[in-house]
């Protein structure tokens, strides 16, 4: 026996003993995992097998002779511990499969050196806000909104969500799309009521993936196909990439329509489903890597993934590295649970988007001889003069004064309301329900008045409505009590009644983690966006860091579009620096760089690039978080980062710095200026000094301008 052979022997005897003493105890860890999925008696039985995702120490390829390598490995794997066929297999942005185990078969594949993570398979939310009576839906109004008609073409934008309604003219096949995507390989499946026809030169793409979920689990009403019948897939791809000068017509509002990125592709692939009880509806793990995979190897240039996630690097995030490693801008929903969890998808090659509530639209109540208060409306069109009364004046026989103020349905008598602006209170039913009591009594307009502190909305009404908060409110109701047969006119402002500001509900980043997030903050509240017609409507509203995520890729879409020699990493900086921070105090941990700007994203003058192994790096722990090139700095004491610029415009460029925003620390840039050809790169640090011992949090920004007038921010978190 020589040398070589004894250690060899050596080492495995010492791996087998190794893995002997943690199966147990990967055993026990495994089962209390499994038991949020199962029943308790059925965790406590070890025949008992359930869907796990297995990742392998070794990264995906897209190389075919690899992958059939990967594959004979995972086979000899599986048949280690007589696991049957894989359920799913990845090779592409990972490594791994998704299989029925046991958990002691889950344990021993743990133990495994060449595997790096075993999970159980979980069903994930989607990131759109639910939608309730309280739940606000205010923006810009869509007429003012998306309205440019060029942007994206040659790009590909790969959503992975509740599938697509391929019907909307949003997806229209249209002269205008511009030139062909370049690299992309993918193709369009059957299923339900879906042939490979349906996919065009607009939808180029369509998948679906199921069985992580269970055909046995969706509702009734599902298609099993890429058809959307939920609409928030519809929603996110009409939002990011939608064609432009799209004709809408929603209740009392008309306008156009058109997606952020109009002339870029889309690639649907389903990989989330509504199951009977809407409470259970959501996006299997193990579906939404094989979702990943696939777009990987069809080799989109944008993904959006606008599902809420755990904080941890999962086999989602890992596939997603992957999926950056093949050059993909990578964009996810930061979540919408700020008061339980930290933002979603935390890893550093991914974009995630955070909320910000939109600007709302003004509208006037003009009382004759009386008052003029302002509140919010969706409306396009006066009311013209009306007479106005208190709904409880209106009331129908029978309905209850509470009933009748809140104009809850079949509470107004059409005799006395019609053609009246009727006076509704907040509370009780959805603010839109109420202008269709309204409607359906005759009435030709609607105050809608808060009783108590709140927002107002801009929501899409059936007839013209004004929102007014409570004080504007009370002066109308006093005004009316006195003047019974007064008159009213409705009317619309061309301009915002509240300026945007960041969602309360949207996660934060986790101020022990190794980077900032989110990466930057978008509108989510009432984004306009196409649904399936199976939904009753065309058009409707979403909010949540879904609909934020989406505007994103969209705009990712444009810089590829505008840059087809930049990597994902170079897209991903010029989305981030670009952005305009969100009030006086801007805190990287609530809104990243700020306020995502589509018109100067593709002109960021400085990049921060990159380098191909640095994230894979930084996962398995061989490089810290502050060393990675990110276009933000979380900062741990009184330390010294660095950071790598390269000028990325066709001009010389010089740039000075500055700090702002900090409260307890002294920052200082050096160089505090510097000048850079075209193509040229550059370090600077950022160092900190001031109090010692335990001080709350501290934020600011580096802010960087050319004399060109360029401005780039990196968002600067200290914590101790």
């Amino acid at each position: 026996m020589t040398l070589g052979t004894t250690r060899t022997t050596r080492t495995a005897s010492r791996r087998r003993a190794l893995r002997a003493a943690l199966v147990p105890l990967l055993v026990a860890t495994l089962a209390a995992s499994t038991m949020a999925l199962t029943s308790s008696a059925d965790a406590d039985d070890t025949s008992v097998t359930e869907l796990y995702l297995v990742t392998l120490t070794e990264p995906g390829s897209a190389a075919p002779e690899a992958q059939a390598t990967l594959a004979a490995e995972q086979d000899v794997l599986l048949s280690s511990v007589a696991a049957p066929a894989p359920v799913y297999r990845w090779t592409t942005a990972l490594n791994g499969f998704a299989t029925q185990l046991t958990v002691e078969q889950a344990a021993m594949l743990s133990a495994d050196e060449s595997v790096v993570l075993v999970e159980p398979d979980a069903i994930l939310p989607l990131a759109a806000a639910p939608r309730t009576a309280s739940s606000a839906t205010s923006m810009a109004s869509p007429a003012k909104a998306n309205r440019r008609p060029r942007g994206g073409a040659g790009v590909v934008v790969g959503v992975i969500d509740s599938g697509i309604a391929p019907e909307s003219p949003v997806f229209a096949d249209t002269p205008a799309l511009g030139r062909e995507p370049e690299r992309f390989a993918g193709g369009c499946s059957t299923g339900q009521d879906w042939t490979t026809d349906i996919c065009n030169r607009k939808l180029v793409g369509a998948r679906w993936y199921v069985d992580g979920f269970g055909v046995d689990r969706v509702r009734s009403s599902e298609s099993l196909s890429p058809r959307d019948v939920t609409g928030h897939g519809t929603q996110v791809a009409s939002v990011a990439a939608g064609n432009a000068g799209v004709s809408v017509a929603a209740d009392d509002w008309s306008g156009t329509f058109g997606g952020v990125a109009p002339q870029a592709r889309i690639a649907a692939y389903k990989a989330c489903w509504s199951a009977p009880d809407p409470a259970d509806d959501g996006c299997s793990t193990a579906d939404l890597v094989t979702a990943i995979d696939a777009a990987t190897a069809d080799r989109v240039d944008v993904l959006n993934l606008s599902v809420a996630g755990p904080t941890a690097f999962d086999t989602v995030e890992r596939a997603l590295l992957g999926a950056t490693e093949n050059d993909i801008a990578v964009i996810a929903a930061a979540g919408n649970d700020a008061r339980h969890q930290y933002a979603a998808h935390p890893a550093p090659w991914v974009t995630t988007v955070g909320a910000l509530a939109g600007s709302i639209r003004a509208g006037r109540v003009s009382v004759q001889g009386g008052p003029k208060l302002e509140g919010a409306t969706r409306a396009v069109e006066s009311s013209g003069r009306a007479r106005i009364a208190l709904a409880t004046n209106v009331a129908a026989s029978g309905a209850s004064q509470r009933a009748a103020s809140q104009c809850r349905a079949g509470s107004l008598d059409a005799s006395l309301a019609a053609g009246t602006i009727v006076v509704c209170s907040r509370g009780g039913n959805a603010r839109v329900e109420k202008s269709q009591t309204v409607q359906h009594a005759d009435g030709v307009g609607m105050v809608l008045v808060n009783r108590t502190r709140g927002t107002v909305a801009d929501d899409f009404h059936s007839l013209p409505t004004v929102h007014l908060e409570a004080r504007q409110g009370r002066v109308l109701l006093h005004w009316l009590r006195r003047h019974p047969a007064a008159e009213a006119t409705l009317r619309p402002l061309d301009r915002p009644a509240a300026p945007p500001r960041l969602a309360r509900w949207s996660a934060p980043g986790d101020p022990t983690a190794g980077t900032v997030k989110p990466d930057l903050v978008a509108t989510a509240t009432g984004v306009l966006g196409a649904v399936p017609s199976a939904t009753g409507r065309r058009w409707d509203l979403f909010t949540g860091t879904s609909a934020a995520a989406a505007q994103v890729s969209g705009v990712a879409a444009l810089v590829r579009a505008r840059h087809r020699d930049w990597t994902a990493d170079l897209v991903r900086s010029a989305i981030a620096t670009t952005a305009v921070p969100v009030g006086r105090a801007p805190n990287g941990l609530e809104q990243g760089a700020g306020r995502s700007a589509a018109k100067v994203a593709a002109r960021p003058g400085l990049a921060f690039p990159v380098g191909p192994s640095s994230f894979r790096d930084y996962l398995v722990g061989d490089r810290a978080g502050a060393a990675l090139n990110t276009p933000s700095m979380l900062i741990r004491g009184h330390h010294t980062l660095t950071r790598r610029v390269t000028n990325v415009s066709s001009r010389p460029m010089y740039y000075s710095s500055r700090a702002v925003g900090f409260t307890n620390h002294r920052v200082m840039v050096q160089p505090a200026a510097m000048t850079l050809r075209p193509g040229q790169s550059t370090t600077f640090s950022v160092d900190v000094t001031g109090p010692t011992g335990p001080h709350p949090l501290d934020a600011g920004q580096v802010v960087w301008t050319s004399a060109r007038g360029t401005t780039v921010r990196v968002p600067v978190v200290l914590v101790r």
